[in-house]
């Protein structure tokens, strides 16, 4: 797929996993050498949040992953593996780059989405921070049926439920990631991308304050 940025076969072959909800982990899902070139172009803010993923210089290797993750197909392969009908218009891209001590409350997602992935992008994870965990319970970090660690081209993606469960141990820093959602409808993608975008201002004049 999309010259070798995303590799379909590594995702068929993880399957989907029911426990503690419908999930895929994939080490590698961009493979190790796409991953580091899109992390040293990966734009880092100097304040938490995350922000849409408008277009960037052609050639560009980030631009490169939004465009294969924009791709029908891409939405097509997520679909096979979720068996839930996935469309690229009500698909939105986010990045997030630095985390806030605040940040990994538990939660599940909002009802306007259905499908969420999360690609990393960070050489390396010695902190026992920022490792995502997937939850049985809603109040209970160590009741996790797994742990992600955020390193360069891993994919976590789960479908959105009442009970996915999920969040880490709070981290302070640098953490590079691709966050994507097919929502409920064009609408939805529409609305969320725009209040996202009109935070990322509203922070970024704070600071300039």
């Amino acid at each position: 797929m999309a010259a070798g940025l995303l590799d379909a076969d590594a995702l068929r072959q993880a399957g989907l996993q029911r426990d503690p909800f419908d999930h895929v982990v994939v080490p590698g899902f961009v493979p190790a050498a796409e991953a580091a070139a899109i992390r040293t172009c990966f734009p880092v803010a100097d304040h938490g949040g995350v922000k849409p993923a408008h277009s960037r210089t052609p050639g560009d290797k980030l631009d490169a992953l939004l465009t294969a993750l924009r791709q029908p197909r891409t939405s097509a392969l997520f679909s096979e593996i979720f068996g839930v009908h996935l469309v690229p218009e009500t698909l939105m891209i986010h990045l997030r780059s630095r985390c806030r001590p605040q940040d990994g409350r538990i939660h599940v997602d909002s009802r306007d989405k259905v499908v969420t992935g999360l690609i990393y992008f960070n050489e390396d994870w010695p902190h026992q921070g920022g490792r995502l965990r997937l939850l049985r319970s809603a109040d209970d970090l160590e009741d996790m049926a797994g742990e992600v660690l955020p390193l360069d081209g891993t994919l976590v993606a789960f479908r959105r439920s009442d009970t996915s469960f999920h969040g880490h141990h709070p981290h302070s820093g640098v953490r590079r990631c691709v966050m994507f959602n097919w929502m409920v409808d064009e609408a939805a993608a529409r609305r969320e991308t725009r209040r996202h975008g009109i935070s990322a201002i509203f922070k970024r004049l704070i600071r300039k304050a």
